[in-house]
């Protein structure tokens, strides 16, 4: 009887040890960030959310994290820059989320990142324009294909392209919003510009909160540029866009880093008043079908998209998003941990194989390698979606290896 007693005992112990294990194996890891769900850049903020939660469904799918289910924690920044501290504060101190990713666009990244820094953690910032630039923190990572040279790469191609005109255009104008994504971009097309040649002849930031942009243009014509570099997020570049129609804008070559059409709403809504913008893209890997692993997430992404009510096809901002993910998970695996400092220290010391290609980060968490292109919007004529489909009217002009079409030159020829 005592040795069956003593059996059963044991028995129970170790049901009960057993039990507890599978508890504290199905905590979650909680991934936290902010996102723009509302404001300015929702129809941006709500493509990178989806493709964060098709990441947590496939990694979920095959066993999680360190044995643990991805949990994901989110609050909407609202496109707000002085609503992210705040939001990082609680996601580290009172949700007490294991990793982050994330927040999107320059100007939220960049307060988020001291709040960052005080804990210590890690995090991959998405399409964030020289965030780190000023902090030089070494946990944190850029997921945008700029390089080591960011605030260079957003217009470099399009300076370059202007440049190789015969003969060559002098007279450039250069016009950003007063905020810190388009700082940073002006900043390194004043730079590239001087390296080049060119004369600027006006170079003006203007509020973020305009509207009218009507005036802005006149002024811009009135000194009579040869080419106008502009930097933008989405509402704005809609309104530069209008007004440089509504005025009869003639420079031989208009575009530059404006964010708002490579989101296929805006582009529908803009229809022909694109023709002729030479522009940044990311997207022409994904519209041309290259990368097998992108065609995959796309896919998921746009069969989800109709009931989401957000952009239908999903090119440009999933794949970046769920390539963060993907960075950060294997630093997690390889590293068997949580530990913040472990995690930094093997995505400085390791290659990466993305779907969005291979990343090596460098010095402020930059990529070694930048893999900017510029397109140019061609011979649209209406404002169907299957336009924007491929890449039939959005050919890449820079860099020459992934070129796939001419620039049409002058501006005016493209818009006939």
């Amino acid at each position: 009887m005592p040795k069956r007693m003593l059996a059963r005992a044991i028995a129970s112990w170790l049901a009960i040890f057993c039990l507890g294990g599978v508890g504290l194996a199905a905590e979650p890891v909680k991934i936290g960030f902010s996102m723009a769900l509302t404001g300015g850049n929702a129809s941006i903020g709500k493509q990178i959310l989806v493709a964060f939660q098709i990441w947590r469904d496939d990694v979920n799918a095959k066993g999680g994290l360190l044995g643990r289910p991805v949990e994901l924690v989110y609050y909407d920044d609202q496109t707000n820059p002085a609503s992210v501290p705040g939001i990082y504060a609680k996601l580290l101190d009172v949700d007490k989320v294991d990793l982050l990713v994330g927040p999107y666009a320059t100007n939220m990244v960049t307060p988020a990142i001291p709040i960052i820094m005080q804990h210590g953690m890690v995090t991959i910032g998405i399409a964030a324009n020289a965030a780190n630039s000023r902090f030089h923190y070494p946990r944190y990572f850029s997921m945008i294909p700029s390089g080591p040279e960011p605030k260079l790469a957003f217009s470099k191609g399009f300076l370059e392209l202007a440049a190789a005109q015969k003969p060559m255009p002098r007279r450039l104008a250069i016009l950003g919003a007063d905020s810190e994504y388009a700082l940073n971009a002006t900043d390194g097309a004043r730079e590239n510009a001087k390296a080049m040649g060119f004369e600027i002849v006006y170079d003006q930031h203007y509020p973020p909160s305009n509207q009218d942009f009507v005036p802005t243009l006149r002024a811009v014509k009135a000194a009579n540029p040869e080419v106008l570099y502009v930097a933008s997020y989405p509402p704005d570049s809609v309104g530069i866009i209008r007004a440089a129609n509504e005025i009869g804008f003639e420079a031989k070559m208009f575009g530059g880093a404006m964010i708002g059409p490579s989101t296929t709403a805006l582009a529908m809504q803009l229809g022909p008043l694109l023709n002729g913008l030479v522009n940044l893209d990311t997207s022409w890997a994904a519209r041309n079908g290259i990368n097998p692993s992108v065609v995959a997430l796309t896919r998921k992404y746009q069969a989800q998209a109709p009931g989401l009510g957000i952009d239908p096809l999903g090119y440009t901002f999933p794949p970046y998003g769920y390539a963060a993910c993907e960075v950060l998970a294997e630093a997690v695996r390889a590293t068997n941990s949580l530990d913040h400092e472990k995690i930094a220290a093997y995505i400085h010391g390791h290659h990466f194989e993305t779907l969005v290609g291979p990343i090596d980060f460098g010095p402020d968490g930059e990529w070694m390698k930048a893999d900017m292109a510029f397109t140019q919007y061609q011979r649209i004529t209406g404002h169907e979606l299957d336009q924007f489909r491929d890449a039939t009217h959005l050919p890449v002009l820079w860099p020459p290896e992934h070129k796939t079409g001419d620039l049409i030159y002058p501006y005016a020829k493209a818009r006939e």
